[in-house]
C-alpha cells in the first residue's frame, strides 16, 4: 500500500519530538511492507494570516497518488483523501488550552480567530473528511473531546530509536529538549538551589527561552548548558545520568519520559505535567510532585538518598516502554482507513 504521512514542518529545520515521531511512523509503515513517504507542509505560525495560509496549503495538497493518508499535526488534517485517518500529535494549543494564559485580555478578533480554528479542526476531523482519529496520549484525547467533541483512541507511540540503553547512574541530572517557556526548565534550575545532593544538572537543546534560562542559572557552577547534541551523545548522556527531571506544563506526550525509561532512569515530573505525569504514574517509573522548586528538589533528594528506589523506578519504566509496539499501531491505522 502506498502511504502518505502528512507532516507539519518548521521552515527553519528545527527538529524535536514531533519530527522524531514522523520519522518513526514512516519507518514503521515501511517495515510493515508499505511504500510510505512524507508529505510535508511548512507550518510556521508567526501571525494568524500565515496560519490561515498553512491551513489552505494542507487543503490544496494533491495526495491522489496515495492509497492511504495519515495526518498528524495542525493543519495537516485539512488534507482531502477518501482514506484519511489522523494520528493526532496536537492542535494549535494557543487557540485551545493555552489561549487564556497567552491572551489574558483577548480581543474580539482573537476570539473570532480561535473560533475559526476550532471550526476548521472539528469539520476536518469528523467523517466523511476523516475516517478515524487516534492520538498520541490521553492529554491530547481529552483536549480533543473537550473542545471539538471528537473521541480519539490513545496509541502511545514507541521511541524513535532503539539505541537507548541503561547504564551505571552517574553524578548528574539530565534535562533534554526544547528550551521553551511551556517546558518549564526554569523550575528545575530554581530547584537546584534546594538540592543538597552532589548532583550536577546538564541541560541540552535550544530554544527561545535559552537566554533567560542562562541568566537564571548564572552563578551556579553545577548547571551546564550543552546546546544541541548529536543523537549518539544524547543516548550516552541518558545512559550515564542519575535521573531525569521533566517538568513541562500539560505536556501532550513527552519523548523525554520514554527516552529516560529506555535508559533505565527514574523521572521526576509534576502533577500538572500532563501525559508525562500520567505515564510516570502508570509505569511507576519515578516521582510525581507539586509544580514548585522545593517539591522538585525534595523528589530529587529522595531518589539520591534511596538508590534502591531509584533503581526500581528505572527498571519499571524500562519494562513499560519496552511493551510499546509500532507494528500494532500501523495495523490500527490501516484497518481504520478501510472502515474495518
Amino acid at each position: 500500500m502506498k502511504v502518505g504521512v502528512v507532516t507539519a514542518r518548521s521552515g527553519n529545520s528545527d527538529a524535536g519530538g514531533a519530527e522524531r515521531f514522523y520519522e518513526a511512523l514512516i519507518s514503521a509503515f515501511r517495515k510493515a511492507g508499505h511504500d510510505a513517504s512524507e508529505v510535508p507542509v511548512v507550518a510556521d505560525e508567526p501571525n494568524f494570516d500565515q496560519i490561515k495560509r498553512n491551513y489552505l496549503a494542507a487543503y490544496d495538497l494533491n495526495v491522489s497518488d496515495f492509497d492511504l493518508v495519515v495526518s498528524t499535526k495542525a493543519p495537516t488534517w485539512l488534507v482531502r483523501h477518501p482514506r484519511h485517518v489522523c494520528y493526532l500529535v496536537h492542535t494549535i494549543r494557543v487557540f485551545y488550552d493555552m489561549f487564556d494564559t497567552t491572551f489574558p485580555e483577548a480581543s474580539n478578533e482573537l476570539h473570532a480567530q480561535r473560533k475559526l480554528i476550532h471550526d476548521l479542526d472539528t469539520a476536518a476531523l469528523n467523517p466523511p473528511r476523516c475516517k478515524a482519529v487516534f492520538s498520541i496520549g490521553n492529554e491530547v484525547s481529552k483536549r480533543l473531546l473537550n473542545w471539538n467533541g471528537i473521541e480519539a483512541e490513545v496509541l502511545h507511540p514507541p521511541l524513535w530509536s532503539d539505541r537507548f540503553h541503561p547504564g551505571e547512574p552517574g553524578d548528574y541530572l539530565l534535562l533534554p529538549g526544547r528550551l521553551h517557556a511551556w517546558k518549564r526548565v526554569g523550575l528545575v534550575i530554581h530547584a537546584m538551589r534546594y538540592v543538597k545532593a552532589p548532583l550536577r544538572l546538564i541541560i541540552t537543546g535550544a530554544g527561545e527561552a535559552e537566554d533567560e534560562l542562562r541568566k537564571l542559572a548564572a552563578g551556579d557552577s553545577r548547571i551546564e548548558f550543552r546546546g544541541r547534541v548529536s543523537d549518539t551523545e544524547l543516548v550516552d548522556l541518558y545512559a550515564a545520568a542519575f535521573a531525569v527531571p521533566f517538568t513541562p506544563v500539560r505536556e501532550d506526550y513527552g519523548y523525554v519520559t520514554l527516552e529516560a525509561f529506555a535508559s533505565g532512569k527514574p523521572v521526576v515530573t509534576c502533577s500538572d505535567s500532563g501525559e508525562a505525569a500520567a505515564i510516570v504514574s502508570q509505569a511507576n517509573g519515578g516521582l510525581v510532585c507539586d509544580p514548585n522548586p522545593v517539591s522538585i528538589a525534595h523528589s530529587i533528594e529522595e531518589l539520591w538518598q534511596n538508590r534502591t528506589l531509584a533503581t526500581r523506578f528505572g527498571n519499571q519504566g524500562l519494562r513499560w516502554v519496552s511493551n510499546l509496539s509500532w507494528p500494532k499501531i500501523v495495523e490500527k491505522l490501516v484497518a481504520a482507513s478501510s472502515g474495518e
